[in-house]
């Protein structure tokens, strides 16, 4: 134990001693989750939709009505009036407005006849998130409008009730799990990949085997330093990250107890992985190419940004390996659901699992190098 701590303090020295190396192992993930936790999730305000209006009458005066209401609360959109409908196409098509609606002649007079009225939404699909935004207001607007004036005393169309388990997921919050685990992966992969590959160019673990230092005390104790790395990143990531997030999980004993569990068997397997990885390389420019790719890789196909349930079956298939989706499912568990022990269980079982597979794959692998 004693020549395995001195590796450990020398990994250890080496890291505290590189305060760049350090901010830029934070600084991504908590820029990813300030600047993406922000751009993605919001809601759309401001968007301007022309109106054509050729009836004007008092059933167009209440889909105008509607429009101001939605100006003045939510503010989704507000309105510039066209008079011509080719003009509102043309403006929608070059950018200037978002959508057009067109309110026909004749309009008041067909919802008077229920002659089926039709009103004219002209959306540029080419942007889906402001267009399916646009499309979802003018459908609550028409229900609206359709409602009866007087409704029936007896309901006699069902209704959806709908219950939330929890409060309101801002963006940034259902992004907190994934920064935190790319902290991890980063701290990993630029503390204990790229300098394990450094130390191997200069000759410094050969250095080592001519000392009573064996080569199991080698491994371990580099992988130990790696882990204790990760853990510090993700305890960091966890608070920071709770703190600009909102979040109030971080004041309760028991789920810290739980993030502390799972950041530790997290780090063994991101550790493991990467060890077992990089074991056999020798060229200090592999593990920067490869940065990318495992990135890419791991952190997607992990359901940090979109639904597992939405993959194709052979992208769903890498992340049933990937030890991202277990890490990411679990700190979402606690960070964002509460789920206690309970539901973490199997991502510590796998994670704990898969860290120990790769470290002890990796190990004969390093004796047969040297």
């Amino acid at each position: 134990m004693n020549r395995m701590s001195a590796i450990v303090e020398r990994e250890m020295r080496k890291f505290f001693r590189s305060p760049t190396l350090m901010i830029m192992s934070l600084m991504m993930p908590i820029l990813q989750l300030l600047i993406m936790g922000n751009a993605f999730g919001g809601k759309i305000v401001g968007a301007r939709v022309a109106v054509v209006d050729y009836d004007h009458g008092p059933q167009a005066v209440r889909i105008r009505e509607g429009f101001d209401s939605i100006a003045v609360n939510i503010k989704t959109f507000t309105t510039v009036n066209y008079t011509d409908e080719n003009k509102a196409r043309e403006d929608v098509r070059t950018g200037k407005v978002d959508a057009a609606v067109i309110i026909p002649l004749q309009y008041s007079r067909r919802v008077y006849a229920q002659d089926a009225p039709r009103v004219g939404l002209v959306v540029d699909n080419s942007d889906q998130f402001t267009s399916g935004t646009l499309e979802g207001e003018m459908q609550a607007l028409i229900a609206a409008l359709n409602a009866p004036v007087v409704q029936p005393r007896v309901a006699n169309a069902i209704a959806l009730h709908i219950v939330e388990l929890y409060p309101y997921v801002g963006y940034m919050k259902f992004l907190l799990p994934a920064c935190v685990a790319l902290a991890m992966y980063i701290s990993v992969m630029i503390g204990g990949g790229m300098l394990y590959i450094d130390d191997k160019a200069r000759g410094v673990h050969e250095g080592y085997l001519v000392t009573p230092i064996t080569r199991l005390e080698l491994v371990f104790g580099m992988n130990l330093a790696g882990s204790i790395k990760a853990v510090l990143s993700g305890i960091c990531l966890v608070v920071i990250g709770s703190l600009m997030a909102g979040l109030g999980v971080i004041f309760h004993p028991e789920a810290d107890l739980e993030i502390f569990c799972l950041i530790l068997v997290t780090s063994l397997a991101f550790n493991g992985m990467m060890f077992l990885m990089m074991v056999r390389v020798d060229d200090p420019l592999v593990p920067r190419a490869m940065f990318g790719v495992l990135n890419l890789l791991l952190f997607y196909p992990s359901g940090a940004m979109y639904p597992i349930t939405a993959f194709p079956a052979w992208l769903r298939a890498i992340s049933v390996i990937d030890p991202f989706t277990y890490c990411v499912h679990g700190f979402k568990a606690i960070l964002l659901k509460d789920g206690g022990f309970q539901a973490i269980q199997f991502d510590l079982l796998f994670l704990g699992v898969f860290g120990v597979a790769t470290l002890l794959i990796a190990t004969p692998l390093f004796k047969r190098s040297l």
